[in-house]
């Protein structure tokens, strides 16, 4: 099997570098960047995530539409690592044990600073949350981070 090449490089050396990150060994779920532009993330939410009224708590709306919206937004840059400078929620329903997807894309900027969105859907296809952030380059080279493969 071929190894894929530049753009579909860059997006599996993304898809590599969210599975190594520390952070999502709290958190069971995968990323797909299926194009410019665009990430998915398949979430499974249960009951580590609820708050005491039982349901999610928002640091799960959080993580997972800022990740699809920041990943949306670095499938656009190869050479360096984006961060989250603001994001915006909005909450509409509640999450209940089940699978979840955050759908992010890209809406502007291609230099300094980005803009991108992403939409969490439920397992019966409702949007329960939408998030809106701005994102800007680092001097964080993506080839020096552990999980960045693009080979």
């Amino acid at each position: 099997m071929t190894p894929p090449e530049g753009e579909a490089a860059h997006f599996r050396a993304l898809e590599s570098l969210y599975a190594h990150a520390p952070i999502n060994r709290l958190f069971e779920s995968t990323l797909e960047v299926p194009g410019p532009g665009i990430a998915r993330i398949r979430f499974m939410v249960d009951e580590r995530h609820y708050h005491a009224a039982g349901a999610a708590h928002g640091t799960s709306y959080f993580k997972m539409l800022d990740d699809a919206a920041f990943y949306a937004a670095n499938s656009l840059v190869t050479d360096r690592f984006l961060l989250t400078t603001q994001f915006n929620l909005l909450l509409t329903r509640r999450l209940k044990v089940g699978p979840v997807t955050a759908e992010g894309r890209w809406i502007s900027g291609q230099r300094r600073v980005f803009v991108a969105d992403a939409r969490l859907v439920d397992a019966g296809g409702e949007e329960v949350a939408r998030g809106t952030g701005t994102f800007m380059r680092s001097q964080i080279a993506l080839a020096g981070l552990p999980g960045y493969r693009t080979a």
